[in-house]
């Protein structure tokens, strides 16, 4: 019988608990502690979940083999890093990291200590997210020609003044792209087969924060294909992220992780070879999918409503990577990549518009 994998679960804000719940569901895992420097968080989430609480990551680590970070996104790295030098596995909420130095030097940190290094990206997981991106690279649809991203979602003023690091570049990275959008913008990339290049938009519209709350970019894919990304938290009430992947032989639409459409000409060539080429060749995880989302539960308006059971499948195959010794589905070397984007939009916005490739991202 294989070892269990001791967690312990570091920033104990919205997101920690979907973590905790996770673990306690994963055969092999085991929540032995959480952290956090605020001490009533701690305490109240080691109350809840049976586990001792501490406010210094010093205090936590050498009782844990691996870490899930859900502190704000520009600590990512820091805490990250302390925990692959005391040699233990990490698994951090996305986006990897805000900047791109920050990202590589805990991935960098990460292969030289010999510790797994895992980013979530739970939509990966979903059953239709993935006949999509098999379709697509697959070749079912034939030659990709467009692929387009919408994440019109709502988020109040209350949510950004709920945290003083929410809606800054410096902890935030950014605003409805870097921490909202980064899921389907990392979604649309795997599907299309990676990002040539982006010309963008953005704008601070109607929330009094520094990063933004509204953008537009026009993409051109590795394939040839092309594409646009929208992205906002003022459209309210909030709507379901969309997807929509277009082939020259069939389309398909994706709202909140489930098909639309889905739509191949019946008269297309039946050996059609596959189409894209990008950066995440990686074959599709042979998982089954007990959804259990509730109707109308996305994160379009409530930044709570997410998906535990997506969460629970990435979780238990980084739990699995450390126990087989191998590397977790969603390394950090897949994980930056959606970053590079990101940071490859906001660099275009800031020139006025100009025509950004993204391997210039470094």
């Amino acid at each position: 019988m294989k070892k269990k994998v001791q967690f312990g679960v570091v920033g104990c804000g919205v997101i920690h608990g979907m973590h905790c719940d996770a673990i306690a569901n994963i055969e092999g895992a085991e929540l032995v502690g959480v952290c956090d420097i605020i001490k009533d968080k701690a305490k109240a989430a080691g109350k809840k979940y049976g586990v001792p609480s501490f406010t210094t990551l010093s205090g936590l680590l050498p009782k844990v083999d691996a870490i899930t970070v859900c502190v704000p996104s520009g600590l990512h790295h820091k805490i990250g890093i302390k925990a692959a030098q005391a040699g233990k596995h990490v698994l951090t909420e996305k986006p990897i990291d805000v900047t791109y130095k920050q990202a590589k030097a805990l991935i960098d940190t990460c292969k030289a200590s010999k510790v797994k290094l895992g980013v979530i990206s739970q939509h990966r997981f979903a059953q239709d997210i993935r006949a999509l991106r098999e379709a697509a690279q697959g070749g079912k649809l034939g030659k990709l020609i467009m692929g387009d991203a919408y994440i019109k979602w709502y988020r109040t003023q209350a949510y950004y003044d709920s945290g003083d690091w929410r809606g800054t570049w410096k902890l935030d990275g950014g605003g409805c792209l870097m921490n909202q959008g980064v899921h389907y913008i990392d979604m649309l990339q795997w599907i299309m087969g990676g990002v040539q290049s982006v010309q963008a938009v953005t704008r601070t519209a109607v929330h009094d924060i520094e990063v933004e709350d509204l953008a537009y970019a026009l993409v051109e894919y590795k394939n040839g294909a092309v594409g646009l990304i929208h992205g906002s938290t003022s459209t309210y009430p909030g709507f379901s992220e969309r997807l929509e992947v277009h082939g020259q032989f069939g389309s398909a639409i994706i709202e909140g992780d489930r098909f639309k459409v889905l739509k191949v000409d019946p008269e297309a060539p039946k050996d059609t070879s596959p189409y894209g080429g990008g950066v995440t060749q990686q074959p599709t995880p042979k998982i089954d999918v007990h959804e259990e989302k509730a109707e109308g539960a996305t994160g379009a308006s409530d930044p709570s409503a997410l998906w535990s059971e997506q969460h629970r499948l990435q979780i238990e195959d980084f739990t699995r990577a450390i126990q087989e010794n191998r590397d977790p589905y969603i390394t950090g070397d897949l994980a930056i990549e959606p970053l590079k984007v990101i940071l490859a939009i906001y660099k275009s916005a800031k020139s006025g518009g100009r025509r950004v490739e993204i391997d210039s991202i470094r």
